[in-house]
């Protein structure tokens, strides 16, 4: 009978080797996945590994896609390390992108460039209300974090529909479900000419910078990860519970609205139903394959961008399937949670009792 046995202490070394040893099982797998479909397994790694990385303007791209996850994954390590389990930053992104983009429609031909910071802050409030509502529920009515937030996703898709289908709906658009493009004046300013890399990615890395600090140099971060790990403790040293559940949340909030607002305010440039890329949900795997660090989120980020280029390439020039992307991004996830379980259990065979076997029988 094999079971699954703590070991005392687990391995420091292996704790962090284990994302790594998680990505070389994803691409193994991966291999065999692209031999069973009757693709040359090089020219799909290739695809995934060496194309997104293979010129400057490629390297570019994957930095756009890298943003909004890194940012989303930013704001989920605060819920994750305080024990608040938000799901929903897909919706909270894509309230932040409606927000900003209702902001941005508002702007003219003789609008200033303030209207930057107007679009980025409706974002940053719009993703703050949504997932300020899993925070009252919650804190109220005691109501799970993880279905509410998850359930709001669906809401926020809907809402987002409404609006391009219906009042926002760009009269010149050939009936095409979109908003006017926004004003020249309204985008995010870009770090180079030829690149669709914004001032986004660094805002996004100042970010990491900042939750560094927060969770490892501030009282507040301290307080914020006791009431987490142990809340009887935190209650004990005056921590406050609801305090911790409601910074949690409205910064994670904060985060994804300011990714949204990015996204259409920078590469997109205008709101359409297919705003919602997912972002939210693969900011879960960032998050927790970059250990919920922020360096390690920066790294994980870029690893998982290089999934969603991965995924687009092979659909282009191999004519495998969309979903190979989350193929990918579930094979790691599914790779760390195994490398895991190894690095704090132990396999060990074990002779069935008597009485099981008894029983068995």
């Amino acid at each position: 009978m094999l079971r699954l046995e703590p070991r005392p202490q687990a391995s420091k070394a292996w704790t962090f080797a284990s994302p790594l040893l998680a990505l070389v099982v994803t691409v193994l797998i991966g291999v065999l996945l692209f031999v069973a479909l009757g693709k040359d397994p090089l020219r799909g790694l290739q695809m995934f590994f060496w194309e997104p990385l293979k010129s400057s303007y490629a390297i570019g791209e994957l930095m756009v896609k890298a943003t909004p996850l890194l940012l989303i994954a930013l704001g989920l390590a605060v819920c994750f390390r305080s024990n608040v389990w938000n799901i929903g930053a897909e919706g909270q992104f894509v309230v932040g992108a409606v927000c900003a983009g209702g902001v941005a429609l508002l702007a003219g031909k003789d609008t200033g460039r303030w209207i930057v910071l107007a679009v980025l802050a409706a974002g940053m409030l719009g993703g703050m209300l949504w997932s300020g509502i899993t925070a009252l529920l919650r804190d109220r009515f005691n109501a799970s974090e993880i279905l509410v937030s998850l359930m709001l996703v669906y809401v926020a898709d809907m809402l987002l529909s409404f609006l391009v289908y219906g009042p926002w709906k760009d009269p010149a658009g050939y009936n095409f479900p979109q908003t006017k493009t926004f004003e020249l004046v309204t985008q995010i300013p870009r770090l180079m000419s030829g690149s669709r890399v914004s001032v986004g990615l660094l805002v996004a890395l100042a970010c990491a910078a900042g939750l560094w600090v927060f969770l490892f140099r501030t009282r507040a971060g301290f307080a914020q990860q006791v009431g987490g790990l142990a809340p009887d403790a935190a209650r004990y040293a005056g921590f406050s519970s609801r305090k911790t559940l409601w910074v949690a949340l409205l910064s994670s909030g904060a985060a994804a609205g300011l990714a949204g607002a990015l996204e259409v305010a920078g590469p997109i440039g205008q709101l359409t139903p297919y705003v919602p890329a997912g972002y939210g949900f693969a900011a879960i795997i960032v998050a927790f394959v970059g250990r919920l660090h922020p360096a390690g989120m920066v790294l994980s980020a870029i690893l998982m961008s290089m999934f969603y280029i991965g995924g687009e390439l092979a659909q282009s020039r191999l004519g495998l399937p969309k979903s190979i992307t989350g193929v990918f991004q579930g094979l790691l996830l599914f790779s760390l949670l195994a490398c895991d379980t190894l690095v704090n259990y132990k396999l060990r065979w074990t002779a069935a009792t008597g009485a099981a076997q008894k029983g068995h029988a």
